[in-house]
């Protein structure tokens, strides 16, 4: 079973809203995503989509873009983006995901040696996001983290690995070690995986460690809408 993650797909399998408005890496870059997908997954492997995953308003309007990614081969998890404005309950979502999609929400998965936990996060309220809006939705990020890392901790009897998905950057553009990033070591976790950054990233934000803790960003455009393979 290998892992690899995509994320910031933004569908709209009913193209109402395309991608390419945004500038070139986004011509045809599902076509691009799906053959790369295609060449490399197979039907045991497990895809992370770390949120930002359609465009859709209303739960019922996504269904469309959950049949196309359950078409695709191995299983898929997700957590939520700052534009899943479709996402409602957390039942009611779970509810209309076909089998080869996992929701993860404050809350965590076994599958395999690997435990799969996470939230949305936010993003940290530093420079001109520091705001008393941004403080608030930063502190309630953190409960729902120590939340997915308790339910983790209750899954973990051996010597499996925690991975957990979040959609914003759990620390700043210097790569700087946040809170987020200072439970996550606590926790001994040992891969994140998140997305959210577009346009031109640096090289060294694609991939780096903090504290032995393995971070993946995987924002489709970030990463020339290949999978990115997880170690």
């Amino acid at each position: 079973m290998n892992i690899y993650s995509i994320s910031d797909l933004h569908l709209d399998i009913n193209n109402t809203k395309p991608m390419d408005i945004f500038g070139p890496s986004w011509v045809g870059y599902i076509d691009k995503i799906v053959e790369n997908w295609n060449e490399i997954v197979d039907e045991d492997d497990i895809v992370v989509l770390a949120g930002d995953l359609s465009w859709a308003m209303k739960l019922e309007d996504v269904v469309p873009d959950f049949d196309f990614l359950h078409k695709l081969k191995g299983k898929k998890i997700i957590v939520r983006g700052n534009h899943d404005y479709w996402w409602s309950s957390l039942n009611k979502v779970r509810s209309s995901l076909p089998e080869s999609i996992v929701a993860l929400q404050n809350d965590a998965v076994k599958i395999g040696n690997y435990i799969f936990c996470g939230n949305r996060g936010w993003q940290i309220p530093e420079g001109k996001f520091d705001t008393e809006e941004n403080r608030k939705l930063y502190a309630r990020e953190l409960i729902r983290l120590d939340l997915s890392l308790k339910n983790a901790m209750k899954l973990k009897k051996d010597n499996e690995k925690i991975v957990f998905v979040t959609h914003f950057p759990p620390f700043n553009n210097k790569r700087e070690p946040s809170e987020y990033t200072k439970k996550l070591t606590e926790a001994g976790v040992d891969i994140v995986i998140f997305g959210h950054l577009h346009g031109y990233v640096n090289p060294k934000m694609i991939y780096n460690e903090i504290d032995g803790v393995k971070y993946y960003l995987t924002s489709c455009d970030a990463v020339k809408n290949k999978l990115v393979k997880i170690d």
